[in-house]
Parts: structure tokens; sequence; C-alpha cells
């Protein structure tokens, strides 16, 4: 027996699948020989917990990267001195993903309940490829930090960056009601920071 997040209903084999909303009284079938064809979807997940795994991937890795361990360095690794800079990558990185984390577990409102499952091992592998790639060069002990000034003026974006986001994000929360999929035409609101809605 098949879960309902793995069937797709359809009024032709290749049509394209109905809306989860639409009932069959508006399908206007045939009163003699009423058809709907179903196609198995597939093991499905759900999104909250795709995003939750892709934001933790990158939250835990970095880190990891940042300790210096000896199984990514080598002995000597732990010695070197850590910048500052490289100490704020590490911070910026932890809070963007701690955001990300927050926003996926009470801000964010998903239109589709799920995805399949099989893509998810390609969405984590790009989340998780990255956050090494990057963590790897940013704090490997030989990395040559930027000036004082220009990780300053960097910090500074960084944080408007992301009250922007969480900004942008909070408007468009409450663009949709809890439990619909309505979507609605983006308009500023008294944060000055959702004024790009003007453009």
């Amino acid at each position: 027996q098949l879960s309902a997040d793995r069937i797709s209903l359809r009024l032709e084999p290749r049509a394209k699948g109905l809306a989860d909303e639409q009932l069959v009284s508006e399908l206007n079938l045939s009163a003699t020989n009423p058809q709907l064809y179903y196609r198995d979807l597939g093991a499905q997940i759900a999104w909250k917990t795709v995003f939750l795994l892709e934001y933790a991937g990158p939250f835990f890795i970095y880190p990891l990267f940042y300790s210096r361990s000896s199984l990514i360095y080598g002995k000597e690794a732990a010695q070197a001195p850590i910048s500052f800079a490289v100490t704020i990558a590490c911070i910026c990185h932890t809070i963007h993903y701690a955001k990300r984390l927050y926003e996926t577990q009470f801000v964010h409102r998903f239109s589709n309940g799920t995805m399949p499952i099989r893509n998810l091992f390609k969405n984590c592998s790009y989340y998780w490829g990255f956050a090494a790639f990057i963590a790897y060069f940013v704090n490997h002990p030989l990395y040559t930090s930027p000036g004082f000034t220009q990780v300053l003026i960097g910090l500074a974006g960084f944080m408007i960056s992301e009250l922007g986001n969480l900004s942008i994000h909070l408007l468009l929360r409450d663009l949709r009601p809890p439990g619909s999929r309505e979507r609605k035409i983006p308009f500023p609101n008294s944060n000055p920071l959702t004024l790009m809605y003007n453009v």
C-alpha cells in the first residue's frame, strides 16, 4: 500500500499531476466511464527535513576544519596561530547556517509537502561539499588573512546582508497564511531592509 505522498493523480497517463487541493467533483469526469491515473512518485521526504539536513551539514562541518584536526591538516597544524579573520569567518559561517536552521524550523511555510528522497543526496552533497571546500582553504595553516579593515568591512556587509535576508523571509512568511499554498506579490513593510520590493 502506497502512502498519499507517493501518489500523483492525473487525468491522462502523461498529463501533469493534479493539485492536492483539487476535488474530484471539479474534474468534469465522464459520467459513464470516469478514469483517473496514478503514478508512484517513489519514496518521499518532507521539505522541512530536507532543509534541516542540508543546513546541518555545513553547520557542523566548518567547525571541524576550524579546529585544525590532525586528520585534515597534519600534526603540526594545531600549533599554527589562528588569525582574527579565520575566527570571524568561522563565527559568520556558523551564524549563517544557524539562521537557516532556525528559519526552516520556525519561519518558512512550504508550499509542497515532499520531494523524492533520491534528490536528498544531491542536495546534501552540494551544501556539505562546498562547506568542506571553503572551510579547508580558509582554515588552512598557510592561509593568508586579509587586512583588519577588510575584515571589518566584510563583517559589516555580512551583518547587514543577514538581517536583510531574515527580513525578507519574515515578510514572505507573512504573505502566506499557515497551512495554505497561496502566493502573493511581496510589498515592502515598515522594515527598511524590505524596500528592494519597490524596485
